[in-house]
């Protein structure tokens, strides 16, 4: 069976990076967007291009045809809505959650954050951006379905040479990571089967040297 990627928040700094990665290893994308037209100037021509919202359960059961892996890499934009994370982190991941058991969904990847666990973080003074994305990650997890998520460090958008530091849930609590390493180790636990059903929380240092994928992996096994 041939795999096929649905990319939800793929315009995105992160979404955008994964589509791209998926490209670039041949993998067919349907990239779920809001504005066709902005899409179009982000993402690669390879991308099939699908406008909907994650929000709107129709438009997701219409945009994603017959994927067969999904990512989930939507976040509330930063605003003064204080319902922003609750709606996009929670609600939107639970309702691209529901469709993929619908359509039998072999493996659901999630974009979440360092420190979901802590509910003291600074970051909750934003309308509780980590209680939602945490609430939304135990959503997966009961779900069922064969899940990864990936909890970040602080993103950023230039990619470097560090070597990235791979750990078990609530193992990291600070450090950065560049979202093209995000990008790789998301599209990466596809075809890592020690990442089946795991929390994978990732910095990137310079202190460590480069290792690959596969012994990565292997040490959160």
């Amino acid at each position: 069976m041939t795999m096929k990627a649905f990319v939800a928040g793929a315009t995105g700094e992160t979404g955008r990076r994964i589509v791209s990665e998926l490209v670039q290893r041949g993998i067919p994308v349907r990239a779920l967007v809001r504005d066709r037209e902005k899409a179009r100037q982000i993402l690669p021509p390879e991308a099939e291009i699908v406008v909907g919202d994650v929000l709107q359960p129709d438009s997701l059961r219409s945009g994603i045809g017959d994927s067969t892996v999904l990512f989930c890499a939507t976040g509330a934009a930063p605003s003064f809505d204080p319902t922003g994370p609750y709606k996009v982190d929670y609600e939107g991941t639970k309702n691209l959650v529901d469709l993929a058991k619908e359509q039998g969904i072999q493996h659901f990847v999630m974009v979440s954050s360092l420190c979901t666990s802590q509910l003291f973080h600074p970051l909750n003074l934003f309308w509780l951006i980590l209680v939602w994305k945490k609430r939304a990650e135990e959503y997966l997890q009961a779900s069922g379905l064969t899940y990864t998520i990936v909890r970040p460090g602080g993103l950023k958008n230039e990619d470097n040479t560090d070597g990235i530091v791979m750990a078990k849930a609530d193992t990291l609590f600070e450090g950065s990571i560049p979202r093209q390493k995000v990008a790789q180790v998301c599209v990466e636990s596809l075809f890592q089967s020690t990442a089946r059903n795991q929390v994978l929380e990732i910095v990137a240092s310079p202190e460590v040297t480069p290792e690959p994928f596969e012994s990565l992996f292997a040490k959160v096994a």
